[in-house]
């Protein structure tokens, strides 16, 4: 009976919304788990049909998955999410979802990685080998510029403009942003381009990607994250680090400096500056602790 819903909303997604196949996916895995309890409850009720005790039954079914309460409330989005297509698309008179109320969900901070501690990684770095050079461009263009791991493995030489200090970057929904990039990314990446790029047999279809595994192929996300780990574990951090602690260290960087949150908004291509505040949230807590190592009200 949803199939035909399914189908609409994921259309809606891809084309109205212009999410990426990731994200299209994540909400139609919400929209199933729904689905899946309407079966098991043998509820046979369609969009339209839909109460928000219904709702409110689904998620209490969910809690007792033993969820966490971010999960249950990634799906929560989803659903809501739908119902605002099926609004659109007249497919039901009211939304059930309007007074749903989604667990509370506490914002946890994210690790952050001092400047000292980037640099520590990045010299783990063999540069003896040819990956060792591209790994090093990668890294020090993450920190740069703030770069989702998307981003970094889908960026081409046709969106560098390293002459003047850019790169021209693809973000969520396909959104492009101008985002300024240092030297010492700039100086790794044309070394990288010179003397490691240039002789990789590159696989058709990928002439335009920057950075290319060793049988000219474009990187996977996947592929990232397991350099990242190797490197953290032979610099002895004890952190959880990914791709995206650049992104985050990046950020928290420029806050703690005095950077514009406008300004760190438009970088990292965040649609609104709530999503940016999070950094804000670091730079207090940054504050809180300067003052319980050296306030002495708070020894």
């Amino acid at each position: 009976m949803w199939e035909s819903y399914k189908k609409g909303f994921k259309v809606y997604l891809q084309l109205e919304k212009s999410l990426s196949d990731n994200s299209t996916e994540a909400y139609l895995r919400d929209l199933d788990k729904l689905v899946q309890f309407l079966e098991i409850k043998n509820i046979k009720k369609n969009p339209a049909a839909i109460t928000l005790q219904d709702l409110q039954f689904f998620i209490q079914w969910i809690g007792e998955l033993e969820m966490t309460a971010t999960s249950q409330a990634r799906i929560i989005s989803g659903i809501r999410a739908f119902y605002k297509y099926c609004i659109l698309e007249d497919i039901v008179a009211e939304d059930p979802t309007l007074l749903l109320e989604a667990p509370k969900t506490r914002r946890t901070l994210p690790d952050v990685l001092s400047f000292s501690e980037i640099e520590n990684i990045i010299a783990q770095i063999d540069l003896s080998k040819p990956e060792g050079g591209r790994n090093k461009a990668i890294l020090e263009t993450l920190y740069s510029c703030g770069l989702r791991v998307s981003e970094v493995v889908n960026l081409r030489i046709s969106q560098l403009y390293l002459d003047v200090g850019y790169i021209r970057v693809t973000g969520k929904g396909d959104k492009e942003r101008l985002v300024p990039i240092g030297d010492a990314a700039t100086k790794y990446i044309n070394i990288y381009r010179q003397n490691i790029r240039n002789l990789i047999l590159v696989k058709t279809g990928n002439e335009d990607i920057l950075f290319l595994n060793k049988r000219g192929q474009k990187l996977t996300r996947v592929m990232i994250f397991l350099i990242i780990k190797d490197l953290v574990q032979k610099a002895g951090i004890n952190k959880t680090v990914s791709p995206h602690t650049f992104r985050h260290s990046f950020a928290t960087h420029l806050i703690e400096g005095g950077a514009n949150l406008r300004a760190v908004q438009e970088m990292l291509g965040h649609e609104s500056i709530t999503t940016t505040e999070i950094y804000t949230h670091l730079d207090k807590e940054f504050l809180r602790k300067t003052l319980e190592q050296f306030h002495p009200s708070f020894r």
